[in-house]
């Protein structure tokens, strides 16, 4: 349900302030569904029934969202903000978006933590990590559908998987060839790419909207005033990570996920099922922080809270430094884990915002432009399948081993560790998804009732 519009808080001279706060704290609390959900929400809310910005300003800072590491819904609320209200509208919208799932996704990781080993949590993240499977896929459909409009873009995504999943290449190196690729087809062949839009353009109701077509966002006291705000974010971003490296040094489990997760911020697209798959190989195998089925009990934490996907991380954090903590209380390292981990997330979201939105203001209407990001989304949808494979065969099976033949990486399960209640439940899953259209959160939370009584019964 979304927030009700209320009459004459969309006018020509703007917006209250105080009205936006609320309802930028109402889709905080109510952004279920990942990033297609927020989106859609946004959308509803601001361009159909507030009519606080026009579809195609909308549109436009979509598409600049995409092209960014990072959560793309909380980008784009940042960047609406900012539209909005300047940089005190940006840095409001952001953070309201973020509180509500950073809150629960604190419980929930307190919870498992204390209480993993009791049967009644183990059945119950048994169910939600079976269910991630299901939704994942759901996610491939779902942006393929919308991405994939011309061949060329379903051979960019059938490449981008490839690269990915059984070459290694990096996720950065994938999307720069990918805009260059959408670059070039624009050039020589514009019928074969995409426009790099989420929707139609649709005609605008009589009501013009507060942020409208011809607008500009672009005049030089507001670039410099996201510019002087982006240079106070980058300083909020780097003051914690070099006080840790001072402080506790690069052994610290704190310093350590300070720099992973400025890494993870700064150079890993598509958002959190495209990192997904490189957090959970820096936590799992590299640190040794987590085991791999529980990045989807992180997943599927993050999949029935409010707010960016990415808030798997934080679950991430907590357990890295809950089961590290050195001198500290477990939980007080978990927390303090925690924080670390969103503050080195989100500050950069901030920062890509107010250095970038200035210039792609003036750039609205680049057909160049559009190409590239289309193609990007193309390649995303090979990243998403990628990790919707890593996924499945990891959930299903207990031992996964990697092999490399000729560079070429290949996941060989072992067949004697098939989990069979965890393939009936994606299975299941899948059939609420796909074929009773039950929706994500119905679906998780009866995949979360149908582990909890398989646990009770002594069965996982």
């Amino acid at each position: 349900m979304s927030p009700r519009p209320e009459a004459g808080v969309a006018r020509a001279a703007g917006v209250p302030l105080q009205n936006a706060v609320r309802v930028w704290g109402l889709i905080g609390l109510t952004s279920f569904g990942g990033p297609a959900g927020q989106i859609a929400l946004m959308h509803r809310v601001l361009v159909e029934e507030r009519r606080w910005i026009s579809e195609r300003r909308f549109l436009h800072a979509l598409n600049y969202c995409m092209l960014l590491p990072g959560p793309e819904a909380q980008q784009l609320a940042v960047y609406i903000g900012w539209l909005l209200h300047r940089v005190v509208g940006g840095v409001i919208a952001g953070v309201l978006f973020v509180l509500p799932g950073f809150l629960a996704i604190l419980g929930l990781s307190v919870a498992y933590a204390t209480l993993g080993d009791v049967t009644v949590v183990q059945g119950l993240f048994f169910g939600l990590q079976a269910a991630v499977v299901a939704v994942v896929a759901e996610a491939v459909l779902r942006i393929g559908r919308r991405a994939l409009k011309t061949p060329a873009m379903v051979a960019l995504a059938a490449a981008a998987f490839v690269a990915i999943f059984f070459l290694l290449v990096p996720f950065p190196a994938i999307v720069a060839g990918a805009a260059v690729v959408g670059l070039l087809l624009a050039r020589v062949r514009p019928a074969w790419a995409a426009g790099g839009g989420h929707g139609g353009g649709e005609a605008e109701p009589d009501l013009a909207p507060v942020i409208n077509d011809g607008a500009s966002e672009s005049d030089p006291a507001m670039a410099r005033s996201a510019l002087r705000a982006a240079a106070g974010c980058a300083v909020l971003w780097a003051i914690p990570v070099l006080l840790l490296l001072s402080l506790v040094g690069t052994t610290s489990v704190f310093t350590q996920e300070a720099l992973l997760f400025s890494k993870t911020a700064a150079v890993t697209f598509g958002g959190a099922y495209a990192v997904l798959a490189y957090v959970g190989q820096q936590a799992v195998m590299t640190y040794g922080w987590l085991r791999p089925a529980e990045m989807l009990t992180g997943l599927g934490l993050a999949e029935t809270t409010p707010g960016p996907l990415i808030m798997v991380v934080q679950f991430v954090g907590f357990l890295a430094a809950y089961r590290n903590p050195g001198a500290l209380d477990p939980l007080v390292a978990g927390l303090l884990g925690s924080l670390v981990t969103v503050w080195v997330t989100f500050v950069p979201c901030f920062l890509f915002i107010f250095l970038g939105a200035p210039a792609i203001e003036r750039l609205r209407g680049n057909r160049l432009l559009g190409a590239a990001l289309g193609a990007i989304t193309a390649a995303v949808v090979g990243v998403i399948l990628n990790l919707a494979v890593w996924f499945a065969i990891h959930t299903i099976f207990d031992v996964v081993d990697e092999v490399r033949v000729a560079g070429v990486r290949l996941l060989i399960p072992d067949w004697h560790t098939l989990d069979v209640p965890a393939l009936a439940l994606a299975a299941g899953a899948a059939i609420a998804i796909f074929r009773l259209r039950l929706g994500v959160m119905r679906t998780l939370g009866l995949s979360a009732a149908v582990g909890l009584v398989l646990a009770l019964a002594g069965v996982t």
